[in-house]
C-alpha cells in the first residue's frame, strides 16, 4: 500500500505539514515534510494483512495507522505528540473524527522521559558525529598485523617494523601460544617449513597458529592486542557508513561554521529539552517555538559546543526539578483513549 493509494481511497484522516516549518524554524533552504494519521479498510483491518505505518521512499511523507497512532500518543512519543499539535496554518486536511483526540487528554509525565530521553540521545549522536568529524579515518583499512607487536626487552616495536629490519615475510613466520599470557606467543622463523604465518589472509581477525618441530628454537616474543583491532573494525565501519550515508550539504556546513559538531542535530536536541520544560511547566504543549533566533543561532553554528552541552545540562536540571511538582499525571488515561479509538473506529466502519 502507498500513500497515492490511501489519499485516491480517502483513507486520510490527517494529514500536516511537521518539521521546520511547523516549529516555525524554517528558512529558505528548508525541505517540506509531510506527517499523516489513515485508518485502514474494514477487510484490511480486521484481516490478516495489518499495516502501521507507511512513508515514501525518502522518509519526509510518513503516516500512521490511526491505532498505532494512539498508542504512539499514549507513549507520549514526542513526534507523534507535535503532530497532534500542529499550529492551524501547518494542517492540510483534519478529518471532523480527528477532534475527539485531544491533546490535552495525552499529555503526562511521561514526557520527562520521551521527550529528554531523546534529547540526551542525540546529545550522545552528536558527540559521536564531533569524534567522526575531528578523527577521519584512512580508507585503506588496517590488518590484525598493524596491531601485532613484538617484546624487546622492557620494550616492544611494531611487528611491521621487525620484519622490515630482519628482511623477513610474514608468511613464513609459526606462532605457538605461549601458556597463561593472553595474546602472547612464541615466534618461530623459518623459509622452508610449512608454517602458516601469523595471518593467512588480509582481513583476518585472529592470528594463525602452527604446528612446530621439535627442536626449532623461538626467535621473539609477539603480543597481538584483539581488543584494540577488534574496537578499530568497529570504528572504521561506523565512520565510512557514516560518510557514505551522510547529508554532504549538511556535513559541509558544519565544516564552514568549523565548530565540528552537527549543529542542526544540536539545535533540535536544545528545542526538544525545551518543549520538555514547557509541557511539564504549563500542562500544554506549543510547538511553534518563541525563541526561534536563539535556535537558529545554534544551527548557524554560532555557539561553542561545550556551551550547548551546559545550556542541555541545564534544562535537563530544569525538567528533572519540574517532573517533582508538575500535576500532570503520571500516565495518559489509557481506557479514555481506548474507549474514543474505538468510538472512532465504529463511526468509520458503520
Amino acid at each position: 500500500m502507498t500513500i497515492q493509494h490511501l489519499k485516491s481511497q480517502n483513507l486520510i484522516l490527517f494529514e500536516v505539514i511537521s518539521g521546520s516549518k511547523s516549529f516555525g524554524l524554517n528558512t529558505p533552504t528548508s525541505d517540506t515534510d509531510i506527517k499523516g494519521v489513515y485508518y485502514l479498510p474494514k477487510d484490511q483491518f480486521y484481516g490478516l494483512n495489518y499495516i502501521p505505518q507507511i512513508s515514501n521512499e525518502t522518509n519526509d511523507e510518513v503516516y500512521y495507522e490511526l491505532g498505532r497512532f494512539v498508542e504512539l500518543l499514549l507513549k507520549n512519543n514526542p513526534n507523534i505528540l507535535e503532530i497532534l499539535a500542529t499550529p492551524e496554518d501547518c494542517i492540510l486536511y483534519k478529518h471532523p473524527l480527528m477532534e475527539q483526540l485531544q491533546i490535552e487528554d495525552f499529555l503526562s509525565k511521561l514526557c520527562k522521559d520521551s521527550f529528554a530521553g531523546y534529547a540526551i540521545t542525540q546529545i550522545k549522536k552528536a558527540r559521536g558525529l564531533k569524534k567522526k568529524i575531528m578523527n577521519p579515518m584512512e580508507k585503506e583499512k588496517k590488518s590484525l598485523l598493524d596491531f601485532c607487536f613484538i617484546l624487546e626487552g622492557y620494550d616492544s616495536i611494531s611487528l611491521k617494523s621487525w620484519l622490515q629490519a630482519k628482511n623477513f615475510k610474514q608468511e613464513n613466520c609459526g606462532l605457538t601460544n605461549m601458556p597463561h599470557s593472553k595474546g602472547v606467543y612464541a615466534v618461530f622463523y623459518n623459509e622452508n617449513a610449512k608454517y602458516k604465518g601469523i595471518i593467512q589472509k588480509e582481513n583476518a581477525n585472529e592470528v594463525s597458529l602452527s604446528s612446530i618441530e621439535k627442536g626449532e628454537k623461538e626467535i621473539a616474543y609477539l603480543y597481538c592486542n584483539q581488543d584494540s583491532y577488534s574496537s578499530y573494525c568497529k570504528d572504521y565501519k561506523e565512520y565510512w557508513d557514516w560518510i557514505a550515508k551522510r547529508n554532504d550539504d549538511r556535513y559541509n556546513t558544519n565544516q564552514q561554521h568549523g565548530k565540528n559538531y552537527d549543529s542542526k542535530n544540536m539545535m533540535h536536541t536544545i528545542r526538544l529539552l525545551q518543549t520538555a520544560q514547557q509541557i511539564l511547566s504549563t500542562g500544554k504543549l506549543n510547538i511553534r517555538v518563541r525563541n526561534r533566533e536563539e535556535l537558529l543561532d545554534i544551527k548557524a553554528g554560532n555557539r561553542e559546543y561545550d556551551d550547548l552541552l551546559e545550556m542541555a545540562d541545564d534544562l535537563i536540571a530544569s525538567i528533572e526539578s519540574l517532573y517533582e511538582s508538575c500535576t500532570l499525571p503520571e500516565t495518559p488515561d489509557v481506557e479514555k483513549a481506548t474507549k474514543v479509538l474505538i468510538g472512532i473506529r465504529e463511526e468509520l466502519y458503520d
